[in-house]
């Protein structure tokens, strides 16, 4: 069925509004009268989480009993690394916290911190990914939750095997595999992106491929530095040995997949270029690849690339060469007439023009995705993480962010941002907020 609800997570950190982040419930139903707006809103019992990723309790496609409901989702908090468990199964359209997890449980008990990316596996344990330790030095990893009582089990890998740093994974239960990224060190880059960080192991570098039953890392891929290996997705067919994972300062796309004797190896098959700038905190820029998704049918790839402002789709018919056949910009910081002047660009012939929509200017670059399962719609929003939106993009902080629909051409390729939708997190009544995350109760792209 077409998506009806989507819930997005909200945050006031970093905005100067001492309210507490929420999840917001939108109407996604072109026949309701409330279509593209805000239907309601779950605060949280804190101050200063800073809600980033969600996830659901369970993959109903992941197991073969049909009972499975997306009854619950899991909010873990990337600054607080607390954890919520939302219902709502009971009211989709107003959901509840039924459970809270917190941080000192977290630290005592996983020596983890800085929570991101959650799963769930396919024993039904829910997994989410870490990016430190609870003071915020690097370390990657995962912690475990039981599936049904929601309670902390601890870590999951072995302590020896933790990578210096973690954000994203995905895993293919008939290859046995799990491939996380690399991500950043919390407590430097979590103050801003500073120049000064680069070559020196502030910003990840590795791609790591784990044996899912054994919970062992077997291999590590070495991306180069300082590429930031960000997002992560296998595609969805579940024979298929392979995916993708998109480096956001680097701006390279790379393929893994499996080859003899169970060995993993990558190779580059997608690479945007960095743009010569003026008027910026750099004189490159780079594209900042925020997020990867792939469609349900395994056709299409879509990447974000929140500094430049476009979002790409690319066909997958040939796996090892995708080539780009939708383009769209929604934002970005190199619009014609802002204060960054791009001096020599491999792609473009001139700088793009600002989007409007519904008489609101749309500042900001695009962050997170989410495609519905036809394929045939993409959803965006513009929040990165607070405190560089707050950097990079003020004005997106102070007037709060937007979500949009990109109507997508599922036979020949191609984008187009459609006029009628705009969800303007300026408008909430706390004052405007930053929103990330996106999820369909019906099901959709990435879980």
């Amino acid at each position: 069925p077409r998506e009806e609800v989507a819930y997005v997570t909200c945050t006031y950190r970093e905005t100067c509004i001492d309210q507490p982040d929420f999840l917001a419930t939108i109407d996604l139903n072109p026949r309701s009268p409330y279509y593209s707006q805000v239907i309601h809103r779950l605060p949280m019992p804190n101050l200063k989480d800073e809600l980033h990723s969600s996830g659901w309790s369970a993959g109903c496609t992941c197991f073969d009993n049909i009972t499975t409901k997306r009854n619950k989702l899991i909010l873990p908090c990337l600054i607080s690394s607390r954890i919520y468990v939302v219902d709502v199964g009971s009211q989709c359209r107003a959901p509840k916290l039924c459970k809270m997890i917190e941080p000192v449980d977290v630290f005592w008990n996983c020596n983890k911190g800085y929570l991101s990316v959650v799963h769930s596996l396919p024993n039904g344990d829910i997994l989410i990914a870490n990016m430190g330790d609870p003071a915020g030095n690097g370390k990657g990893g995962f912690i475990v939750l039981d599936g049904e009582t929601f309670e902390l089990k601890g870590n999951w890998e072995n302590e020896c095997e933790a990578p210096p740093t973690g954000y994203d994974f995905w895993y293919q239960p008939r290859h046995n595999v799990l491939i996380s990224s690399a991500g950043l060190v919390p407590k430097r880059a979590g103050r801003g992106f500073n120049p000064d960080d680069l070559k020196k192991g502030v910003f990840g570098r590795r791609l790591n491929v784990w044996n899912l039953s054994c919970r062992t890392l077997t291999q590590c891929f070495d991306l180069g530095e300082d590429s930031l290996p960000l997002s992560v997705k296998f595609l969805h067919n579940p024979d298929a040995a392979e995916g993708y994972v998109s480096c956001a300062l680097s701006g390279i796309v790379y393929r893994f997949y499996k080859c003899e004797a169970n060995n993993w190896a990558v190779e580059e098959v997608i690479r945007i270029p960095a743009k010569d700038v003026t008027g910026w905190i750099m004189p490159k820029m780079p594209a900042f690849t925020v997020d990867l998704i792939i469609s349900t049918d395994d056709k299409y790839l879509y990447l974000s690339n929140w500094l430049h402002g476009d979002i790409r789709q690319y066909e997958l018919s040939k796996t090892c060469k995708p080539r780009l056949v939708g383009q769209v910009f929604v934002g970005g910081s190199i619009l014609r007439g802002g204060p960054v002047t791009v001096c020599r660009d491999e792609e473009l012939k001139c700088q793009p023009e600002p989007l409007v929509i519904k008489c609101k200017r749309v500042y900001g670059g695009p962050s997170k995705l989410q495609l519905s399962l036809d394929g045939k719609r993409l959803y965006v929003t513009n929040s990165f993480y607070s405190t560089w939106d707050k950097q990079f993009y003020p004005t997106v902080v102070k007037e709060g962010s937007v979500m949009l629909q990109i109507d997508v051409d599922t036979e020949k390729g191609g984008l187009t941002v459609n006029k009628n939708f705009l969800v303007d997190f300026g408008k909430e009544p706390n004052g405007p907020c930053l929103a990330h995350d996106i999820h369909f109760r019906s099901g959709d792209s990435t879980s």
